[in-house]
């Protein structure tokens, strides 16, 4: 199988050293070399079943989405609000998980937020939210009980569910980038970001994490606000304590690599973490999970797979426990 215009792609660099991804039924997704040669993406496959499915990355369906929203909103302690509706007239859901705690009064308590898919075709995103809702669905894992005994979760698993369903890489129904849109999103345009700063607003935020995956790099990271005007050493040691945490958790994540820091002034407000932290001065943080493979803890099988983003996860929200824990200290 050839992709002759693989060149012209987005993001070309995100087929050079890319091992595709294949299933015979749809759950369980391979790896498989590939080749690039003069912009051709070249798969030579031979298949064992009379027929075989290919995906840039493991699917994420809009199905799959409304099974895990109807399976988080049945425990108790998570309700589903419908916050509004998109362009293609779809469900905007925001999940929010809670405990009624007497010995932390409601001025007390942490507003985390945390929101993925932005980019619709970066599934890996949603694999990620599952992994985490499923960690807090488990009333008697000690992680979740510590978690909302301090703080209120507050999960958009897919913030452009238009562009999931349409097939969009990075667009929603409008053709607009919703990372670009946080300073005044329109609600003709951009309802998904114009609808989920709204509630935001309600609530205040006091951690922010947008889930995102990355083409061409292959390393799990965090990107900082440090191009904000006002960052200072504060900010800075609080964002290497939560990078640095979640290092040590999870060997699939790192420090070394990732996008260069902006200089303090070179923020762009229109990207969700940028926005979020200018407006409330709290930690906000985009992370990035790869589209390939980790190149220090690589699998030669799955390659960067839905479990491994799942368990990401788990190691994140550990990670947002142990900042909240010690955020007076910072």
């Amino acid at each position: 199988m050839r992709i002759i215009n693989a060149d012209g792609a987005a993001y070309p660099n995100g087929f050079r050293d890319y091992r595709v991804c294949y299933s015979y039924d749809r759950k369980h997704w391979y790896r498989h070399d590939t080749s690039l040669d003069d912009g051709c993406l070249n798969i030579e496959f031979c298949p064992e079943q009379d027929s075989v499915y290919f995906a840039y990355f493991a699917p994420y369906a809009m199905e799959r989405h409304h099974r895990l929203v109807a399976k988080a909103q049945s425990a108790e302690h998570c309700s589903n609000r419908l916050i509004g509706q998109t362009l293609d007239g779809q469900d905007l859901d925001l999940l929010r998980f809670s405990l009624d705690v007497g010995k932390t009064r409601k001025t007390e308590r942490r507003q985390c937020w945390i929101i993925a898919r932005q980019h619709p075709g970066e599934t890996m995103a949603e694999w990620w939210m599952e992994g985490c809702i499923d960690m807090l669905l488990d009333i008697d894992e000690p992680l979740t009980q510590q978690l909302l005994e301090r703080c209120d979760i507050n999960l958009i698993p897919n913030m452009n569910p238009d562009g999931s369903r349409r097939g969009h890489l990075r667009t929603n129904a409008a053709g607009r980038n919703l990372n670009r849109e946080w300073i005044e999103p329109a609600m003709d345009s951009a309802p998904e970001a114009h609808l989920a700063k709204q509630a935001m607003a309600e609530t205040g935020v006091d951690f922010f994490l947008d889930v995102h995956g990355d083409e061409a790099l292959p390393y799990c990271f965090i990107a900082g606000t440090e191009g904000l005007a006002n960052w200072e050493s504060t900010r800075q040691a609080k964002l290497d304590f939560y990078r640095n945490r979640l290092a040590h958790l999870n060997p699939d994540f790192q420090t070394e690599h990732g996008y260069p820091a902006k200089r303090p002034g070179e923020a762009n407000l229109s990207m969700s973490t940028a926005q979020t932290a200018s407006l409330y001065d709290c930690l906000a943080m985009t992370l990035e999970m790869p589209f390939k493979d980790t190149t220090a803890t690589p699998d030669s099988t799955f390659g960067w797979s839905p479990q491994r983003s799942g368990k990401l996860a788990e190691s994140c929200l550990q990670a947002m426990l142990d900042y909240i824990q010690s955020d007076h200290m910072l």
